[in-house]
C-alpha cells in the first residue's frame, strides 16, 4: 500500500465507496443495518432483512470489496461487522460530510414513500438539507414549523419528511460514530418563527 502523506488511495477509494453506497439504496440499508447490529451472519441479514440467500451473500461480498464492511472467517460461520464511514466535502469553503445517518436515510428511501418522492424529485442533495433540519427538529431544538418552512418544499410533505427522518436520527444517533459531524441548522439558526 502506499506510504504517501494521507494515503491518496485509501482516501479515492473510500470516495468511492461512500459513492457507491449512495448509488444503491439496497446496498446502503445492509450497511448501515450491519453497523447497528454490530456483528451479523447471512442467517441474521436473511431474517431481518427478508432478503434472498444468494442476494445476501453477493452484497456482503461487494461491501466487504468496498472496505466498510469486513469479514471474520475464524468461525465456520462467518461474521460482518461494519467500519464506520465519514466522507467530507469542502466547498467554497462550505463543507459537508457524509456519515452513516445518510446513508441510512438514503438505504430506507425504498420502503419510505416520503423519502422516496423527495429523492425522485429533489434528489440526494435535499434529503442531505432535510437532514441537517431533522437533527434539531428530533432534538426538540427546532419546531416542526420552522424545519418544514426552510426545507422550501410544500409544507405537508415537508412535515412527512421530517417525520421520517426524525425517526432515522433518533436510531443512528448512538451508533453513527460521527454523529456530530452532520452539519446541523441549529449551527446557522433560521430566521425567527413568523
Amino acid at each position: 500500500m502506499s506510504e504517501a502523506a494521507g494515503d491518496p488511495e485509501r482516501a479515492v477509494n473510500g470516495l468511492l465507496s461512500v459513492a457507491q453506497l449512495l448509488e444503491e439504496p439496497r446496498l446502503a440499508r445492509l450497511y448501515t443495518f450491519v453497523l447497528r447490529e454490530g456483528e451479523v451472519t447471512i442467517d441474521d441479514i436473511v431474517d431481518a432483512l427478508e432478503t434472498a440467500r444468494t442476494t445476501a451473500y453477493s452484497d456482503m461480498g461487494t461491501l466487504v470489496d468496498l472496505g466498510v464492511l469486513t469479514r471474520d472467517e475464524e468461525q465456520k460461520t462467518h461474521t460482518y461487522s461494519a467500519v464506520p464511514i465519514t466522507l467530507t466535502a469542502n466547498l467554497d469553503g462550505n463543507e459537508y460530510t457524509v456519515t452513516p445517518t445518510l446513508v441510512d436515510a438514503f438505504g430506507r428511501s425504498p420502503q419510505d414513500q416520503d423519502l422516496n418522492l423527495l429523492l425522485e424529485k429533489h434528489g440526494l442533495g435535499k434529503l442531505a438539507a432535510a437532514l441537517t433540519y431533522a437533527v434539531p427538529y428530533a432534538e426538540g431544538e427546532m419546531s416542526e414549523r420552522v424545519a418544514a418552512r426552510e426545507l422550501d418544499l410544500q409544507h405537508a410533505f415537508a412535515i412527512a419528511v421530517l417525520q421520517a427522518l426524525r425517526e432515522i436520527v433518533l436510531d443512528m444517533k448512538t451508533v453513527d460514530p460521527y454523529f456530530d459531524n452532520i452539519r446541523s441548522a441549529r449551527e446557522e439558526p433560521p430566521e425567527t418563527e413568523d
